[in-house]
């Protein structure tokens, strides 16, 4: 049984909450990587993770909330709470503010087919690995599809 430790990439290029953003953006284009696993600088434990669609997201359409008027008055329609956290989002200059916190991990030894479960059913393309509270590595969707690749004999 194939497993997240045999496919997962051990050298971790990782980036703490404070990073700019666009530093970030390039790390990703650069290394031609989907994912930034996110870690504490003092206790290097994984705090979040960036991806590039949390970055894509921050280009968005920002959707102003909607109104109805009754007595002269405005109520909103939407949760102005949720518009305050979209433009939070879409103003955001450091990556702890566009990053998914606390995001879904996979222990070393799950399963190849347990790992793509969790990335079909939670639309995710990069899964960090951690053990013993350590991120330890990080399986990205071309890993998972690396293994459909049946060497050719010679």
């Amino acid at each position: 049984m194939i497993t997240a430790r045999d496919i997962m990439t051990t050298e971790l290029i990782t980036i703490n909450p404070d990073t700019e953003i666009s530093r970030a953006a390039k790390m990703l284009l650069e290394k031609h990587i989907n994912g930034l696993p996110v870690v504490n600088p003092g206790t290097g434990k994984l705090v979040g993770i960036l991806c590039q669609s949390d970055l894509i997201g921050q280009q968005k359409k920002l959707s102003l909330p909607s109104f109805f008027t009754f007595l002269d008055g405005f109520i909103p329609l939407t949760s102005m709470n949720d518009f305050e956290n979209e433009i939070k989002r879409v103003s955001a200059t450091a990556v702890s503010e566009v990053m998914t916190a606390d995001p879904i991990t996979v222990n070393p030894d799950i399963s190849i087919h347990d790992v793509a479960s969790l990335m079909v059913e939670n639309s995710i393309h990069t899964l960090p690995v951690v053990e013993n509270g350590v991120i330890v590595g990080i399986v990205g969707k071309e890993d998972v599809l690396k293994t459909l690749i049946v060497e050719e004999k010679e």
